[in-house]
Formats: C-alpha cells, structure tokens, sequence
C-alpha cells in the first residue's frame, strides 16, 4: 500500500477540522468581523476563536485591526487561504450533486 503524502495530510488535518470548511467558507465572500461570523456560524463564540486562531497561524486567515473608536477587527483570507477558493467551491458543487436532505436529515440525528 502506498503511504500518504505527509503535505496531503497536514492539509487534511487543517481543513477537516470541525467548522473549518464552513469559517473559510464565509471569508471567501471578503472580510468579516468576529461578532458576523458569531452571528452567521452555529458555533460558540469561544469555539470559532480558537478556530480563527489555528488558522491565523496557519497563515490561512489574517487579523486586521483599524484603529478606530471604538477598535473594529476583521479577519480575512490570506493569499494562502484564496488559493482554497476553488477546493471549496468543488466541494460545494460536489455536495450540490450528492447531498441530499435525507442525508442531511440523518447526520442530525
């Protein structure tokens, strides 16, 4: 049997992470504040933090701080992170094609 390509799997091991797909998802339409993300996401605000975290070291997502009153942070997509665009739009095409709402229906039960 052929062994994974270790880069392959580091890559999988980053974007199969739970809510992953759907945070790079929602910054491939431009850059977002957390509390819009917290708001869009059905994720904890403390879990999509860690999450923005992994991936800003990563350097999938970048942290943009204006200095303003009162301070505004958006987090977008690095270069790095556009290159995914059309990783998820396959998958998303994929899931178009596949994903039925029976299927979505079971993976909730």
């Amino acid at each position: 049997m052929e062994n994974l390509c270790p880069r392959f799997e580091n890559a999988m091991e980053i974007i199969s992470k739970r809510w992953v797909g759907l945070i790079l998802f929602e910054l491939l339409h431009g850059a977002k504040r957390f509390s819009e993300m917290e708001a869009d996401l059905p994720i904890s605000g403390r879990l999509l933090s860690d999450r923005l975290k992994m991936l800003e070291k990563e350097n999938i997502v970048e942290r943009n701080i204006y200095s303003e009153f009162p301070v505004r942070i958006e987090y977008s997509l690095t270069d790095k992170g556009m290159s995914l665009k059309p990783v998820i739009e396959e998958i998303q095409n994929w899931a178009d094609d596949w994903i039925t709402a029976k299927d979505i229906e079971k993976s909730k039960a």
